[in-house]
């Protein structure tokens, strides 16, 4: 991937657009009950930018349903636009389906993995890591 390319995306209705002027530092899955929930899906998959690389259109007001976790959402449709954690500094994670360039973003690590659903069944042979995989992840 090359270093710097732009990355788009939108919400839902079209009412909030991001643009990320860095490629993601890396894509996870999250099988965590919080994204499953914020996302609806059984699994969220998304990409983390760097600090300032990511801006919303207009920007929304965050949502802190849990400590240390901040989450913004189109005020209009609701879909869900990017997240903060407290245990991952200077990190966004902007869920990869609302990106434009999503086919090329794959994930390259499950996090959370001892969360996931009991049906879901992974063979993609990327490493599962039990919890946060806060280590891995808080390596630039």
């Amino acid at each position: 991937m090359p270093p710097k390319a732009a990355i788009t995306g939108r919400c839902y209705c079209g009412a909030t657009r991001i643009t990320a002027n860095q490629r993601p530092r890396t894509v996870v899955y999250c099988h965590c009950a919080d994204c499953r929930r914020w996302t609806g899906a059984p699994v969220g998959a998304f990409a983390a930018f760097g600090p300032g690389d990511v801006t919303l259109t207009p920007p929304p007001a965050p949502l802190t349903a849990v400590k240390g976790v901040d989450r913004w959402s189109c005020p209009t449709c609701g879909s869900p636009l990017a997240a903060q954690f407290d245990y991952l500094p200077d990190q966004t994670y902007v869920p990869v389906g609302i990106l434009d360039q999503a086919e090329s973003l794959a994930p390259e690590l499950h996090c959370h993995a001892d969360s996931r659903l009991p049906w879901l069944t992974l063979t993609d042979g990327l490493h599962q890591a039990p919890a946060s995989a806060r280590s891995t992840l808080n390596t630039p």
